[in-house]
């Protein structure tokens, strides 16, 4: 790189820009008005692209991998969800990430804490199953929705007889982004519990949600929707959404939005693509992708997503 003395004195004598964008870039600086692309546009531009992923074959993977994966030898035992855009591999929203976890039975999954919010939606699991969030035993059972806010300790404990299956979510690609990441294992591997909180803060049972939404009036297009928390975490805002027989009105936003199944089936269609989900399926729709969900009997979606972040910089639209 050239010295400040020297890269004056070439600049003085340049002839013509080709002279000053060669100092520039022996210096480490960029011509802004000759940039190879903007940096700023009109409307947001779609990076990310609608995904869908199976439930079923999920499942196959993760029970083919249990016996050969312990829980020693993995943080989780999990399958992550990338979005499938050229260089990715990890997140499965620009600012979400969702994967399949499985704890097999009489098994428990370390605790550990870490800056990323995280949530899950059970699928599968037999009572006996429970996350372990600040010292508490909190059930899972199908359905439910689980919280861990960034930096409290959690853990996994499959105490039944049958394997537990649920779908995680966090925001940790944007904690990738910003880079406040930390990590930290609980010294003494699980931590202990005995005490079981049916009624904890951190838990959405699903038969109440159902109640919920049981009570509540349908919108115009026929649909259900109720908020878990408001929000349920400060990154992450949470959402069930029952649908009835037929097509909902269309979704433009800039939120990026993950939905899981928690009953039913159904065909989705994202920016004109069609994707068939049923039960325990993971889609997404990222930010400005119209979408519209259809179904011919009534099913419940779990929607994940980052409009609690876009609302709070006013870049919800």
């Amino acid at each position: 790189m050239l010295n400040t003395s020297a890269a004056i004195q070439k600049l003085s004598s340049a002839k013509n820009l080709d002279g000053v964008y060669s100092v520039l870039d022996e210096v480490g600086m960029g011509p802004g008005w000759n940039k190879p692309e903007p940096s700023l546009w009109p409307a947001p531009r779609k990076t990310f692209v609608p995904a869908h992923w199976s439930y079923k074959v999920a499942r196959a993977a993760l029970d083919a991998a249990g016996p050969l994966i312990s829980t020693e030898l993995a943080e989780r035992r999990n399958l992550i969800l990338p979005n499938p855009v050229p260089g990715n591999t990890y997140a499965t929203a620009r600012t979400l990430v969702a994967a399949y976890q499985m704890v097999r039975p009489h098994e428990t999954a370390r605790s550990h804490r870490h800056t990323p919010n995280a949530l899950r939606l059970v699928v599968d699991a037999d009572p006996a199953t429970y996350t372990i969030v600040q010292g508490k035993k909190i059930p899972m059972l199908p359905g439910d929705v689980l919280l861990t806010p960034n930096w409290l300790w959690h853990g996994h404990s499959n105490d039944s007889d049958s394997n537990a299956y649920w779908i995680d979510f966090l925001d940790a690609p944007l904690v990738q982004l910003l880079e406040p990441m930390f990590l930290e294992q609980f010294p003494e591997g699980i931590e202990k519990a005995d005490d079981i909180d049916d009624t904890s803060p951190m838990r959405f049972p699903f038969v109440e949600t159902r109640e919920r939404l049981d009570r509540q009036a349908p919108s115009a297009d026929g649909t259900h929707e109720i908020e878990l928390g408001k929000p349920a975490l400060d990154t992450i805002g949470l959402f069930v959404r029952r649908l009835s027989k037929g097509r909902t009105a269309p979704i433009h936003t800039t939120a990026n939005n993950i939905y899981a199944v928690i009953d039913g089936e159904g065909v989705s269609t994202i920016d004109g693509t069609r994707y068939e989900w049923a039960r325990g399926d993971v889609f997404v729709a990222p930010g400005w992708r119209e979408h519209t969900h259809e179904t011919s009997g009534t099913a419940h979606l779990l929607r994940v997503t980052d409009a609690p972040v876009m609302e709070r910089f006013r870049w919800l639209r």
